[in-house]
C-alpha cells in the first residue's frame, strides 16, 4: 500500500475457532461500501478473528472499524442467544 493509505489491525478473541469462523462467514458477506477507498481482509487463526483495513482516511478507518465491530457484537449476542440452542439440535 501507498503511504497515503491508513491501516488498522483488530484481533478478537472468541471461545472457539468455531464462532470466530461463524463471525468471519457473517461479517465477510457484506462489501465494503466505498471499496476504492477502503480494503478490508478477514482471517481466522485458532479462535482469533483478525480484520486488517487500508483506507484513504483517517475518517473512513474509524468508520470502517466502528461497523465492523458493531457486526461484531451483533454476532456475538446472537451466538449467546442461540449458539449452545443450535448445537444441541439433532441433524
Amino acid at each position: 500500500m501507498s503511504e497515503d493509505w491508513h491501516t488498522v489491525s483488530v484481533q478478537i478473541p472468541f471461545s472457539s475457532e468455531k464462532h470466530a469462523q461463524i463471525a468471519k462467514r457473517s461479517i465477510e458477506v457484506d462489501p465494503e461500501l466505498q471499496p476504492h477507498a477502503v480494503k478490508r481482509t478477514i482471517s481466522v487463526e485458532g479462535n482469533i478473528l483478525h480484520a486488517e483495513f487500508a483506507t484513504l482516511t483517517v475518517r473512513l478507518a474509524r468508520l470502517s472499524v466502528n461497523a465492523f465491530l458493531e457486526n461484531v457484537d451483533l454476532v456475538v449476542r446472537t451466538i449467546e442467544q442461540f449458539g449452545a440452542e443450535a448445537e444441541q439440535r439433532p441433524s
